[in-house]
C-alpha cells in the first residue's frame, strides 16, 4: 500500500512542488491538498491520509491549532509533519508539543522530503535541528522533570532515550548499543508508556524539557 498524503499549505507553488516530489516516488501518493488549516480535519476524515504535510503559518487556522484538532478528534490521526520556512520558528515548536510528529524545511532538497515523508509514515520522529533542540531547553520545567523522575526508566531505556533525542532510528540504535532491533522496539515502547508519550516526538520533547538530555 503506498504512503497517502494531504498537502496543506497557502501557497499554491509550495503545494504544487511538494506534489511533484512525492508523486514521483512509486510507493507514496498525494490524495489531496488544502489552502488552510480549517480545511484539514474533513480532509482527514474523508481521506485517510497516512501523513499530513503541514504548514504551521496559514491565515485562517495555523498548523498548530489544525494539528491539536486532528489528534483531539481522530480515532487514528494520520502522522504530522511540519513543513516551514525556519527551523528556529516558535510555531514549529508549539506544533510538535501539540503532537506533530516530524519537522521539514520547505528548502529541504527532494531527497530530504521523501524521506521524511517515509520516515514519519513509519513511525520514526526526525532529527531537531540544533536551534530547536535550544528551543525545547528553554522550556525546562519542574513538571517535565518530575515526569522524567517518575518514569523511572531502566539504565537501557535511558541510553535508548539519548539516542532517540539524537534523531536515531532504531536500527541505527540497535547498531549502536549492539541489541537487536525488536530489542530496541520494546524498549521504546516502553520508554513511550513510562513517560506517558504518544510517540517518539513527545518523548524526546520531555527528555530535552526536563533536562535529561542537553541540546548540542
Amino acid at each position: 500500500m503506498p504512503i497517502t498524503v494531504l498537502l496543506v499549505d497557502d501557497e499554491p507553488l509550495v503545494r504544487a512542488g511538494l506534489r511533484a516530489i512525492l508523486s514521483a516516488q512509486p510507493d507514496i501518493e498525494v490524495v489531496g491538498e488544502a489552502a488552510d488549516g480549517a480545511a484539514v480535519l474533513p480532509l482527514v476524515r474523508s481521506l485517510r491520509p497516512v501523513v499530513v504535510a503541514m504548514d504551521v503559518r496559514m491565515p485562517l487556522l495555523d498548523g498548530i491549532e489544525a494539528t491539536r484538532a486532528v489528534l483531539r478528534t481522530v480515532a487514528a490521526p494520520p502522522k504530522i509533519l511540519v513543513v516551514t520556512t525556519f527551523e528556529n520558528d516558535q510555531y514549529v515548536y508549539d506544533a510538535l508539543r501539540a503532537g506533530a510528529d516530524g519537522f521539514l524545511l520547505k528548502r529541504a532538497a527532494p531527497a530530504e522530503i521523501v524521506q521524511a515523508v517515509r520516515t514519519v509514515a513509519a513511525g520514526e520522529s526526525l532529527l531537531f535541528p540544533t536551534a530547536l533542540r535550544r528551543l525545547a531547553a528553554s522550556y525546562g520545567n519542574e513538571r517535565a522533570r518530575a515526569t522524567m523522575e517518575q518514569a523511572a526508566l531502566t539504565a537501557r531505556e535511558a541510553d535508548v532515550l539519548r539516542l532517540m533525542a539524537r534523531g536515531m532510528s532504531n536500527p541505527e540504535i540497535a547498531h549502536s548499543l549492539t541489541l537487536g532491533t525488536e530489542t530496541v522496539k520494546t524498549h521504546v515502547s516502553s520508554v513511550l508508556a513510562k513517560l506517558g508519550a504518544r510517540d517518539r516526538t513527545q518523548a524526546v520533547i520531555a527528555a530535552y524539557e526536563s533536562g535529561f538530555v542537553a541540546p548540542g
